[in-house]
Formats: structure tokens, C-alpha cells, sequence
């Protein structure tokens, strides 16, 4: 019950930011240009507001479309927005901070509750290591600057562990994927 009712709020909040600041920008432009470009993940909310076509019901009778763009993870969506090729977009909470660490000027208008149990750190089924300390010296796939690179760190320092201790291998979601598959990397 609680998750539809934050749900619901979080629409509302969502769709009237939008509206303020996509009306705000379209003033100065013509109806055809009435465009707002949002930036989405495979997960969350706004995959539900695109399934849905929420928004799209809720802003053409104010003259604008919506244009979907689908990111692989949060730092690559801040990027996006960092250099305006969307409006609007979601990101867990990591990937912000370091952006904003690397000088990026970012404006947060809501968030979400964490879901802790939505990241973990993957090993192959018949992978040796059974304990945080034995990923020293081990090939850890990861998006840089995301949620999992936060959790990576953590985990590390849970068990005596420095991030210099592991070999972090950059990719975004996708190709982690892959290369954990391919056994390219002992952990993901």
C-alpha cells in the first residue's frame, strides 16, 4: 500500500516539475518545438510513466511530446544531461555525486527510497571465492561513478579491503554483463 501511494506521489511530483520547467523552456518556442527529451534506465519508476504513456497523456493537452532516451546506466544518463541532449532524467542516488564532484551543475528535484536489495556483487556458480577478502587481487566489472561502484567500495571496506586492492574493470551494465558471461572478469 505504501509503494502505491509513494508511486502515486512521485508521479505527481515528477509530472508537475516536468510541466513546470518544460513550460517554462517552451515558452519562448514554437509548438512544434514543444519537445521534452527524458532520459530513462531499464529500471524504475519512468520505465513504468513510458509504459505507461503517462506522461504523454498528461502533457499533450499542454502542446508537448515526449521524447524517450534509454541510457545503460546513471553516470552515462548525467552525462546526457550534462550536456543537454535530454531535460529531464532518473539516476540513483551515486552517480549525482560524482558528477557534481567532477564539476557537473545538476538540479535534484525528488528521489526515490533505496532499494539495497537491488544490487549485489555477482560471482560465477563455481567461482572459488566465497568471502569479500578473497576478491583481492580479482577482476571486478563495474559502471564507473554508478550505485554498484558505491556498493563495490563499501563491500570492500567491510572486510579490511581497499579499492586498490581489486583490479576494477569499467564497463557499462551491458558489457559488464557480457564479460562476466564470457568469464573475462571474476566478479560483476
Amino acid at each position: 500500500m505504501r509503494t502505491n501511494t509513494l508511486r502515486r506521489g512521485l508521479v505527481a511530483l515528477l509530472t508537475a516539475a516536468i510541466s513546470f520547467g518544460a513550460i517554462a523552456r517552451a515558452q519562448a518556442q514554437t509548438q512544434q518545438e514543444s519537445v521534452l527529451r527524458i532520459g530513462y534506465q531499464k529500471y524504475g519508476t519512468l520505465v513504468l510513466l513510458k509504459a505507461r504513456g503517462t506522461l504523454e497523456k498528461r502533457l499533450a493537452g499542454q502542446g508537448f511530446t515526449v521524447q524517450w532516451t534509454e541510457f545503460p546506466g546513471g553516470p552515462q544518463l548525467l552525462e546526457g544531461l550534462n550536456v543537454g541532449s535530454i531535460d529531464f532524467g532518473v539516476t540513483g542516488e551515486t552517480p549525482p555525486v560524482f558528477a557534481q564532484a567532477a564539476g557537473a551543475d545538476l538540479l535534484y528535484v525528488a528521489h526515490e527510497p533505496p532499494a539495497p536489495s537491488g544490487e549485489a556483487i555477482l560471482l560465477p556458480k563455481d567461482s572459488p571465492i566465497r568471502s569479500l577478502a578473497e576478491l583481492k587481487g580479482k577482476k571486478i566489472a563495474l559502471n564507473k561513478g554508478s550505485n554498484v561502484h558505491y556498493l563495490l567500495v563499501r563491500a570492500l571496506e567491510s572486510a579490511g579491503l581497499e579499492y586498490a586492492d581489486i583490479q576494477p574493470v569499467y564497463l557499462p551494465p551491458a558489457d559488464a554483463r557480457a564479460a562476466f558471461e564470457r568469464g573475462s572478469v571474476d566478479a560483476g
